[in-house]
């Protein structure tokens, strides 16, 4: 069985960062070993939260990891709090990231044309020198826009979405993909480039409803895919019709959890789509 490590924060209620990351991958049938970030009492879109910055936890962690000789397949890293955080990890990917490891970075710091509250216009750049390290990266347009320079749109055509993908190459990552990408009122999916490649796109149904955390779900989903040995566009495509049935299933349901989407009733279909793939 394959460990990956995931690096972000957990929010004791409510459906998002490693409170789903844990779940899903080991639903998934890989092993997840967790780095929290922070702990909070609940994610931020609630009127009142608590929050303990764990910055000064991260380099003893590893630093015992590193005497237990304890190594990972993959690394995935979500939210970081700070600039300081991201140079924590960088530090960790030069540590515990070896030949065969996988790192996936999802900058998740902006979206809707915004950095997230807490960020000032310093960070991406903090951002963009983790992606550079990485193997995979899966910003969404406003991330891309943020880390490349580029000029936020809502409306676009490929040709921008392309240009996107090259300038986050030139990052350093092997390969991008932007996700929330979508040139079809009923389709939303991702676009991805691969060096030495061409922009591929891999699209499924779109669901009106949004809620929070949908992206830690994808991103979370997407590497426990690549980490059973599908390659990316089959786990792009195992991501983004998990996401659909999530949010359809909140969107249906009696009491509908305004804090996230119901994704514990949907692991059963995940694990039958991921050996469907197999």
């Amino acid at each position: 069985m394959k460990r990956i490590l995931t690096i972000q924060d957990i929010s004791c209620v409510g459906r998002c960062s490693l409170t789903v990351a844990l779940p899903v991958i080991s639903a998934m049938g890989v092993e997840c070993a967790v780095l929290p970030t922070a702990v909070l009492s609940n994610h931020t879109m609630f009127k009142n939260f608590t929050c303990k910055d764990l910055s000064g936890e991260i380099e003893p962690i590893m630093d015992v990891w590193e005497k237990e000789g304890i190594t990972f397949d993959g690394i995935y890293t979500g939210y970081l709090a700070s600039a300081d955080q991201c140079r924590q990890v960088c530090r960790l990917f030069d540590r515990f990231a070896g030949e065969d490891t996988l790192v996936l970075a999802d900058p998740a710091m902006a979206d809707n044309g915004k950095l997230y509250a807490g960020f000032d216009d310093s960070f991406p750049a903090e951002m963009a020198k983790v992606c550079a390290k990485a193997d995979i990266i899966l910003p969404n347009i406003t991330e891309a826009c943020l880390m490349t320079g580029m000029t936020y749109r809502t409306e676009y055509d490929e040709s921008y979405i392309r240009e996107m993908l090259e300038r986050l190459l030139k990052l350093g990552c092997s390969t991008a993909v932007v996700t929330g990408v979508s040139f079809a009122p009923e389709l939303l999916g991702s676009a991805y480039l691969t060096r030495g490649g061409k922009p591929s796109y891999v699209f499924t149904r779109r669901c009106s409803q949004c809620y929070h955390g949908t992206g830690d779900l994808y991103a979370s989903a997407v590497m426990g895919g690549i980490m059973r040995g599908m390659e990316l566009d089959s786990a792009l495509e195992l991501a983004g019709e998990f996401i659909a049935s999530c949010i359809e299933t909140t969107a249906s349901s009696p009491t509908p959890r305004w804090y996230g989407v119901e994704f514990e009733s949907q692991i059963g279909n995940l694990t039958k789509m991921v050996r469907e793939r197999l």
